[in-house]
């Protein structure tokens, strides 16, 4: 008995070390993906501030930023601590997941944790979730349910299969309808300001940001639809590519922008700036890459885990932000992720969502056999 326990031990440290090992590549997943790089475009880590490639001694996961004391061994940048905290996450949700669940089941909670931790830390920093992990994390658990249907708690693949598109249909179309109801509840959001501020359009890589007013967008994160658009009353003339046009309103869609009657496409400008009197921008309840995101967690943990889920997410979503009002000086409102909160729900789920279920229910049964004697 002994001996058994032992070898426990060496696959709980195994699990963890493994964990943080993939911890490590999630960091280079969180950092590059937003920004449109690509994964194996340098194949090796560096820093982000110097450009310097990192050797791998540099780079033992958890070991490296603590010997480091989180500074860049080359040009003294600071190390954000959030890549510790994702390798130690990492390390700690492997080795619970050992603890918890047998082979090949774990496999397959392995693989939700790093695209739960992967979206959670990029939508803290960006507020998006991309279409890497959200489309491409229903495609692994559709794949990996067919291959352990027990995922599913089915006998048979093609029945986990099943409940797999119908747990990532239950979470696109749940939200899909919030989002769609946002819209038409909230619809477009209107700024006045009492004195003009600056506002950039501009290309970066890949990607196109926008900066109102201080305040830094993803393009993608301001429209959802194509119908949507963005209006910006002018204060003076505009600049396209450090040419000034007149003008008193921009109107802004994905794709293009319309100036004195006149459509320009996007794509053959690189910078559009100029200060601007009012903005009028879409208004969604949530993101739409919250949408996809609880269609990839549906496709893990079925219809079942995704009511539980929203439920949880939403509740501790509520509870943070109003805590946040709260703490916070200014307390005109920002803007809150959802991501994170509905990756914690989704924990909470695979670590024992259904035993909470069951307990909840059982207590609204005594209650009620209560009040009938």
């Amino acid at each position: 008995m002994s001996t058994f326990r032992g070898i426990e031990w060496v696959f709980l440290i195994f699990s963890a070390l493994l964990g943080a090992v993939i911890g490590s590549f999630l960091n280079a997943c969180i950092h590059r993906l937003p920004r449109h790089l690509g994964l194996l475009h340098p194949r090796r880590s560096f820093c982000p501030e110097c450009e310097r490639t990192i050797p791998w001694h540099e780079n033992l996961p958890v070991v490296s930023w603590l010997l480091l004391r989180g500074r860049c061994a080359g040009c003294g940048w600071s190390i954000p601590g959030r890549y510790f905290m994702v390798e130690v996450l990492s390390a700690l949700l492997f080795a619970l997941g050992w603890w918890r669940f047998e082979w090949p089941l774990i496999g397959v909670w392995w693989v939700f944790f790093a695209l739960l931790l992967a979206a959670t830390f990029i939508d803290l920093e960006h507020m998006i979730i991309p279409d890497e992990i959200t489309l491409g994390g229903v495609l692994a658990g559709l794949g990996l349910c067919l291959l352990v249907p027990t995922a599913m708690d089915a006998t048979v693949w093609w029945r986990a299969g099943l409940n797999s598109l119908a747990g990532a249909g239950a979470g696109f179309g749940v939200l899909f309808l919030v989002v769609e109801g946002g819209k038409i509840v909230f619809g477009k959001k209107r700024h006045r300001f009492e004195k003009p501020e600056p506002f950039e359009w501009r290309r970066e890589g890949d990607g196109v940001r926008v900066s109102l007013g201080g305040e830094e967008f993803d393009w993608d994160e301001l429209f959802s639809r194509e119908c949507d658009e963005m209006r910006i009353t002018l204060e003076g003339a505009s600049s396209f590519d450090g040419c000034e046009r007149s003008g008193d309103e921009l109107v802004f869609t994905h794709e293009g922008v319309v100036r004195g009657g006149e459509k320009i496409s996007l794509h053959e400008v690189s910078r559009i700036a100029g200060h601007m009197r009012m903005l009028v921008i879409p208004r969604e309840a949530m993101g739409f890459g919250d949408v996809k995101f609880l269609a990839c967690i549906g496709s893990f943990v079925g219809w079942q885990g995704v009511l539980f889920t929203l439920f949880a997410g939403s509740l501790i979503g509520s509870v943070a932000g109003l805590v946040g009002v709260f703490l916070q000086r200014d307390r005109s409102g920002a803007r809150l992720p959802f991501g994170p909160f509905l990756a914690l729900g989704a924990l909470m789920w695979v670590f024992g969502g259904q035993t909470l279920v069951r307990w909840y229910f059982a207590i609204l049964q005594a209650g009620a056999w209560q009040i009938h004697f």
